[in-house]
C-alpha cells in the first residue's frame, strides 16, 4: 500500500520531470530554425552552460554538465553557449549579453567558430582578446571550451550570479539526466543546495574577515578624529565666532557622526570608502575653521597626509621614494614635510598583518577602499605605484571584489550583478558580426 509520503515524493519527482519532458519535446529539433536568444539567455540565467539541441554533437550532456559544475564550483560569472551552424552571428555577443542581462564573461561557439566578450569590471578587453586567441587553435569543441573556461576562471573577476543557486537547468540536457537530477533533489536537495552555495559562502567569509581587519583601523581613525574635536578650543557662541566658523564646526561634527554611522552599517570592505571619505571631509572643515580663526587665507581642498591620514590635511606635495620603489609625488603634512627635508623617515601608518606590522599599502587588498576614501580614485594609482596594493588595484578582478574607481574604471556593476541592458555595447560589439575584439572573425570580421 502506498503511503501519503510515497505519493508526495513521487509527485515531487514526476510533475517537474513530466513538465520538462514536454518542454524538451516541444523544442526538439526537427526543421531547425535559428535559436531564439531569449531562450538561450533564460537558460544561462539558471546555468552557466547552454548547448542547443541542434548542436549537441559538439558537446555532450555529460561534458556540458561537467563544464557547468567547474564554473559553479569556482563561483565566477562565466557563461558558455554552444549554438548550431545556422545561427546568425551578427551582433551575437551584444544581443546575448543584452538578453541575459548579467555582468560577466560570455564565450560562444557557433559550429567551428568561437568568440568571447566581457564586461570590463570582469575582464579587460585586451585580456579577452588574448584569451580567445589562446584557445582558437583547438579544433575539438570539448577541449576548446574547457581550455577557455580554465583560463577564464584564473583571471575573471566577480562572483557567480545568485540565480545559479536557485536550481533549474538549461536546455540541451537529456531527459534521463533530468530524471536522475530530480531523484537526487528529492533524496538530498539540502546537500546539493549547500554544495552550490559553498564557494559563495567562502567569498562572503573572506570579505567579512577583511572587513573585521579594516574595522580595527577605521575605529582608530574615527577615535583619533573624535579626540581632535575634543581638543578643539572652539565654542559656537564665543566672541568673534561668525556664521562661517560655526558652519565649518558643524560640518566637522556632522562628518564625525556620519563616519560612525557608515562604519556601523558597513557589511563589505568597499563600503569603508564612505567612512574615510567622511573623515577626510571633516578634517578639511577643521582646517578651514582654523584658518578663519587665525585670519589666514582659506586652504585649498587637499587630500590628507599620504603616510598617515590621521596627520590631517596635507600642506604640500613632496617627492618620496619607498624602499626598492620608484620616486613619486605624495601629499604630506607639515611634520612629515620637515622630516623628509631633514633626511629622516616619515611616520608611516602601519597595520597588523600575518607577517607583522606593515605599511597599509603592503597589508592586503581590503585597504584599497580605505585609502580610496581618503585620496580619491584619480590620484590613488599614482601614489601606490610599485606597492602590493597598487598592483592589486590595477585590474578588473579587484574592481569586481572591492569596487571600481581605483585606476580601473569598470562601471558600477560587479561580476554576476544583474544590470539588464545597462552596459557599454562597445565591449560586446566585435568578433561575431565583424569587429576588432579578436577570435574567430565571424562574417568576414577577421582579426583573430
Amino acid at each position: 500500500m502506498r503511503t501519503p509520503l510515497f505519493r508526495g515524493l513521487m509527485s515531487l519527482l514526476i510533475v517537474p520531470v513530466a513538465a520538462t519532458v514536454a518542454v524538451l519535446t516541444a523544442g526538439a529539433p526537427g526543421a531547425h530554425a535559428a535559436t531564439d536568444l531569449s531562450k538561450v539567455a533564460e537558460a544561462l540565467r539558471e546555468e552557466p552552460v547552454y548547448v542547443d539541441p541542434a548542436a549537441s554533437g559538439q558537446l555532450s550532456s555529460a561534458d556540458a554538465e561537467a563544464l557547468a559544475d567547474k564554473i559553479k564550483d569556482a563561483d565566477k560569472p562565466v557563461f558558455v553557449a554552444v549554438l548550431p551552424a545556422d545561427q546568425p552571428t551578427e551582433n551575437l555577443l551584444l544581443n546575448l549579453r543584452t538578453e541575459t542581462g548579467v555582468t560577466g564573461l560570455y564565450g560562444v561557439r557557433v559550429d567551428d567558430r568561437f568568440d568571447a566578450a566581457a564586461d570590463p569590471s570582469v575582464m579587460s578587453r585586451q585580456a579577452v582578446d588574448n584569451l580567445v586567441t589562446s584557445v582558437q587553435s583547438a579544433g575539438d569543441p570539448k577541449a576548446q571550451l574547457n581550455d577557455f573556461v580554465d583560463a577564464a576562471l584564473r583571471n575573471v573577476g566577480g562572483t557567480a550570479p545568485a540565480s545559479w543557486s536557485d536550481g533549474g537547468g538549461g536546455s540541451g540536457v537529456d531527459v534521463s539526466g533530468l530524471i536522475a537530477a530530480g531523484a537526487v533533489l528529492v533524496a538530498g536537495g539540502a546537500g546539493a543546495y549547500a554544495l552550490v552555495k559553498r564557494n559563495r559562502r567562502r567569498h562572503e567569509e573572506q570579505q567579512r574577515a577583511a572587513l573585521e581587519k579594516l574595522r580595527v583601523v577605521v575605529d582608530e581613525d574615527i577615535t583619533a578624529f573624535g579626540e581632535e574635536l575634543d581638543r578643539l578650543d572652539f565654542h559656537p557662541a564665543e566672541p568673534g565666532a561668525d556664521d562661517a566658523m560655526r558652519a565649518d564646526y558643524e560640518s566637522a561634527l556632522d562628518a564625525y557622526e556620519q563616519a560612525k554611522r557608515f562604519m556601523d552599517a558597513a557589511r563589505r570592505p568597499e563600503e569603508v570608502k564612505a567612512v574615510t571619505q567622511a573623515l577626510a571631509d571633516g578634517r578639511f572643515s577643521l582646517a578651514r575653521l582654523a584658518a578663519r580663526r587665525e585670519d589666514r587665507p582659506l586652504p585649498e581642498r587637499r587630500p590628507p597626509c599620504f603616510f598617515d591620514p590621521r596627520h590631517g590635511t596635507a600642506v604640500a606635495d613632496e617627492t618620496w621614494t619607498p624602499p626598492g620603489g620608484a620616486a613619486r609625488e605624495v601629499p604630506v603634512c607639515a611634520a612629515d614635510r620637515t622630516r623628509l627635508a631633514e633626511g629622516r623617515d616619515p611616520v608611516i601608518r602601519e597595520v597588523d598583518t600575518e607577517s607583522g606590522r606593515r605599511p597599509y599599502w603592503d597589508a592586503g587588498p581590503a585597504y584599497g577602499p580605505w585609502a580610496g576614501g581618503y585620496f580619491g580614485g584619480g590620484i590613488l594609482p599614482g601614489l601606490l605605484i610599485g606597492t602590493m596594493l597598487g598592483s592589486m588595484m590595477a585590474g578588473p578582478a579587484y574592481a569586481a571584489d572591492y569596487g571600481a574607481g581605483y585606476g580601473y574604471e569598470g562601471g558600477g556593476y560587479e561580476g554576476g550583478d544583474v544590470s539588464g541592458a545597462d552596459f557599454d555595447a562597445g565591449d560586446f560589439g566585435g568578433g561575431f558580426g565583424g569587429g576588432d575584439i579578436g577570435g574567430g572573425g565571424f562574417d568576414g570580421g577577421g582579426g583573430f
